[in-house]
């Protein structure tokens, strides 16, 4: 095992592809996640958190893990399949282990296919444990390209306050969740924009959304990679309010279909993410490491996947 180093990223990337593609039993492997660029982007974020597996000067598999703050979040993990069942995967693992237990997180979390007894029993030797279904929802891009507040719009002062606000959103929900990584990582590779909804002049709700080339959304795709409003009884409405203005940023990219994941632990997320025409593609669980809820449950309005 050994870090991740950017002349790997195409070999890197064209296994992450060969494998969900492979395991999904598509016709043609290597078109999974079509458009989408997720190796470079988790690699560019940090490339001290990615790792391959090397055998012979040839790459056989890789492995990130991402910080959010108190939380940490374990994949993809990809191996090739001609080398399957040969412990790749849980020395990837092992090799990311260091990197999550010095950050000291309170949680690590992943999503893998609830129907791969391999996959839960892999995840299951090195602590993690089944909980809810997390599902993947999609939708047309209805509404009508509309100015909304984002980050990247924001100068300098602007900007700094708002991420202040999204810090205590997310602080409300799970102590010490922080995801000013993702949000720096997006705005850095120019890949979509974070997505802002006040209540007079506070944060009330944001959404990171990833869009175009370089981003993790595939072909004409806004991918809602995180978004969460404070608790309370408006964040139904609250969280509406995102989803309307991430549709709005959608179109105004040009992107015609909205991708939105959810634990169903959050069961009021979940509700609001069906009330608005959401349809669930695929879906897969979340794995907990230790067994604790963190923010997977009723009272959190919180939409991400893990992937």
């Amino acid at each position: 095992m050994a870090p991740l180093e950017r002349s790997d990223l195409p070999a890197a990337d064209t296994v992450f592809r060969l494998a969900f593609g492979t395991i999904l039993g598509l016709e043609e492997p290597l078109r999974f996640a079509d458009g989408a660029d997720p190796i470079r982007s988790r690699w560019a974020a940090d490339p001290g958190r990615a790792f391959k597996a090397v055998l012979d000067g040839e790459l056989l598999g890789s492995a990130f893990v991402s910080r959010w703050g108190s939380f940490a979040v374990f994949g993809p993990l990809t191996v090739r399949p001609d080398v399957w069942e040969r412990g790749i995967g849980s020395r990837l693992w092992e090799a990311c282990l260091p990197v999550v237990d010095g950050w000291g997180v309170t949680q690590t979390g992943l999503f893998t296919f609830a129907e791969s007894t391999k996959h839960v029993h892999l995840y299951r030797k090195h602590g993690f444990w089944p909980r809810f279904l997390t599902v993947l929802t999609e939708k047309p891009v209805e509404r009508a390209a509309a100015r909304v507040e984002t980050l990247a719009a924001l100068d300098r002062p602007g900007r700094a306050e708002a991420l202040t606000g999204c810090r205590k959103v997310t602080d409300a929900v799970y102590h010490g969740l922080d995801l000013t990584s993702e949000i720096e990582a997006v705005l850095a590779r120019d890949a979509g924009d974070v997505v802002l909804v006040r209540d007079e002049d506070d944060v009330a709700g944001f959404a990171v959304c990833h869009v175009g080339p370089g981003s993790e959304a595939v072909q004409n795709t806004c991918y809602v990679k995180f978004a969460a409003v404070g608790p309370g009884d408006g964040a139904p409405e609250t969280l509406a309010a995102v989803l309307d203005s991430c549709e709005r940023f959608a179109a105004s990219r040009h992107a015609t279909r909205l991708e939105v994941g959810v634990n169903l632990a959050r069961e009021g997320a979940a509700r609001v993410l069906t009330e608005r025409g959401h349809r669930t593609f695929r879906q897969g669980v979340a794995m907990h490491r230790p067994n604790r809820e963190g923010f997977n449950h009723a009272a959190a309005f919180v939409l991400d996947d893990w992937r």
